[in-house]
């Protein structure tokens, strides 16, 4: 990946995220070298490092730095790991993973944000990730099972389609909620005996739809 040099804007950012609470230096190496202004639009530029969640278009958003550190980091990574991840937006939160896997598998149903966004992994020559344009819904039962699964928008409950794609001892981070102003994120441990399930505490996502992809 490129961006060896720092920006001032995310060496301050990524000080925050330690003064609250991101303490693994991996993802913090990944974060401060990552250029958010690339997944960011043009009017939004100047607030790139913000800690703040802004809009992409097709009512979706970037999220907040500091969740998505907090969603890759409680994901418990490892060079090892296959990930699947629901909901490419951007592909901010996506570049900040594939650096701390083996491969990811991310899915987007707007098909000119996943475009845009594999613009961006070529620009920034990350070599594994592998797309697609679908329903994340779903999942992708060809790829399961997946070590890590991380979901970026609301559901209502923990989707039992991707509980399934969930190898035995993986790890789902999913938000929970079917209202922005009381949505939970949560983390699911797959087991022999069924999910052990933490409270990671509050966070605003669009919601999770299902149904049909969209070209536009």
């Amino acid at each position: 990946m490129n961006g060896e040099l720092r920006d001032p804007r995310a060496m301050q950012l990524v000080l925050e995220l330690r003064q609250n609470g991101i303490t693994d230096d991996k993802l913090i190496h990944v974060m401060e070298r990552l250029p958010r202004d690339l997944f960011v639009p043009q009017a939004f530029q100047a607030r790139a490092y913000e800690n703040l969640a802004l809009p992409i278009g097709y009512h979706q958003t970037v999220s907040q730095p500091h969740v998505v550190a907090l969603m890759t980091q409680s994901l418990e990574l490892n060079d090892r790991c296959k990930v699947l991840e629901i909901g490419t937006g951007s592909g901010y939160q996506a570049a900040v993973l594939a650096p701390l896997c083996r491969r990811l598998y991310t899915i987007e149903r707007h098909k000119g944000l996943l475009v845009a966004a594999e613009e961006r992994f070529k620009h920034l020559r990350i070599p594994n990730i592998t797309t697609r344009f679908g329903d994340g819904s779903k999942g992708w039962p060809e790829q399961a099972p997946f070590d890590r699964i991380i979901v970026t928008a609301a559901a209502i409950d923990i989707p039992p389609v991707l509980v399934e794609q969930l190898a035995i001892g993986g790890i789902m981070v999913v938000p929970i909620g079917d209202d922005q102003h009381d949505q939970r994120l949560v983390k699911v441990v797959r087991t022999d005996e069924g999910t052990k399930i933490s409270d990671l505490g509050w966070v605003r996502f669009v919601p999770f739809v299902e149904g049909e992809a969209l070209e536009h």
